[in-house]
């Protein structure tokens, strides 16, 4: 395959502002809710956050200058039970943001049949550049200011983009001393030694080669005979394509920040991830293909296309020129609103985020009642659990988008509604 060299690109240039993430939310909301008839009152409780929370930080920084950061903590919903989502640490956390994914960790609770609401949580700073003790200062300041908010069986935090065990162990070890006694069940993602489930840390790639396999079958693609590009290669990008790899799918392309990499005999994932490890945690200058944009990568002719990277990755534009027959949204809102109805009408199967990367917070949900019960599981028994509740929710959105005559991702959003109702009624609005 040819391909033109070009310059370094991150993320496709647009022609025209995309909706915001909130907005893109209520947007694919609003089209479910039309579609499924969901009654008004309970679609008017779903459309704004329960609680929303904003603090200040100040922080005594290496310097010895304090400076004062924005923290959020949204709850979204707590019908089916106390509300779950990741903390973010990262410059462009907003209120917008932190709302949407507050909101799809509700959907995504609800399809993977989880009894638990969905919440988010972050902080605007930009963690690469604090020393471990800032970063320390910083997550026990918020964990202080969100004390209230926090609790094993009200509001879960988890880890998301730049935090991971480390700042779970300071939250546990804070919110622990504040409340007098050790609560490890206050957030997941946790160190193992601290109470942290077996199979965390993969989950979610393997939430996505799971839905990847599902969506095979139905479509009739022989993995075997088959080829992917994965956009991100991080945690869940990485994991999504050794495990993709595992199963004999031929993963051809990957990216991160500082490019993307293209081999058509297959990209040596080992070699890849060696190379990241040495280079500062990126690709940049991988030797294992040829340099190409991410815009090049998200339009490659292959069987399968794994976002996992950004937000709105594949706009109207990207849509037009993707070849791949299969996306599986490996990371939150990597499709824009308008990119849905044109790969819908060229054929393009798109699993959907709320139900593609629902993986992490399901073996999320295995460390929290794990942590309840004081018994921890085999890996062996917690991927084989995971693997259950993923084939289960694809096959209910399945069976609801060709009830419903509409995609997947509308199909996932009523999937949840179904539950969602359900709760909202038993319980009672007011």
């Amino acid at each position: 395959m040819a391909i033109s060299k070009k310059p370094k690109v991150s993320t496709p240039v647009h022609k025209h502002k995309p909706l915001s993430m909130y907005e893109a939310v209520l947007a694919r909301f609003n089209q479910a809710a039309d579609i499924y008839k969901l009654p008004e009152d309970v679609a008017a409780t779903l459309r704004v956050p329960q609680k929303q929370v904003k603090v200040s930080l100040p922080v005594m920084m290496d310097n010895g200058k304090v400076k004062v950061f924005e923290g959020y903590r949204i709850i979204h919903s707590t019908y089916l039970g106390p509300s779950k989502g990741g903390i973010r640490f990262a410059l462009d956390v907003n209120d917008d943001e932190v709302k949407a994914l507050a909101a799809w960790m509700t959907y995504k609770c609800a399809v993977a049949g989880l009894p638990l609401g969905g919440a988010k949580g972050g902080i605007t700073c930009d963690p690469r550049k604090m020393s471990p003790g800032e970063l320390e200062r910083l997550t026990r300041e918020y964990t202080l200011a969100m004390c209230e908010v926090f609790g094993p069986d009200r509001d879960i935090p988890a880890p998301d983009m730049g935090t991971g065990k480390r700042e779970m162990a300071w939250i546990v070890d804070e919110y622990s001393k504040i409340h007098r006694h050790y609560q490890p069940g206050v957030v997941t993602g946790k160190p193992i030694t601290l109470g942290g489930s077996r199979g965390r840390e993969a989950a979610t790639g393997r939430g996505v080669m799971i839905h990847t396999l599902e969506a095979m079958k139905k479509m009739g693609i022989d993995r075997k005979k088959s080829t992917a590009a994965v956009q991100g290669f991080g945690n869940v990008g990485s994991y999504a394509a050794t495990l993709l790899r595992s199963k004999n799918i031929n993963v051809v392309a990957i990216s991160d920040y500082t490019g993307a990499y293209y081999n058509e005999r297959g990209i040596d994932l080992d070699k890849a991830l060696q190379h990241q490890k040495k280079h500062g945690n990126t690709l940049e200058d991988f030797p294992g293909g040829e340099l190409i944009t991410n815009e090049e990568l998200l339009t490659l002719d292959v069987d399968v296309l794994v976002p996992a990277a950004l937000q709105n990755q594949i706009s109207a534009d990207i849509a037009k020129n993707v070849k791949a027959k299969l996306i599986v949204e490996g990371a939150n809102g990597p499709t824009e609103v308008e990119a849905d109805e044109i790969l819908h009408n060229k054929g393009v199967i798109v699993v959907p985020d709320i139900l593609a990367n629902s993986g992490g917070v399901t073996v999320s949900y295995f460390e929290w009642v794990q942590n309840k019960q004081g018994y921890y599981w085999k890996e062996e028994e917690v991927n084989n659990k995971h693997d259950v509740y993923m084939q289960q929710a694809f096959e209910q959105v399945w069976y609801n988008s060709k009830q419903h005559k509409t995609n997947l991702r509308l199909g996932a959003y009523i999937t949840a509604f179904k539950r969602l109702e359900k709760a909202i009624r038993y319980r009672g609005i007011y």
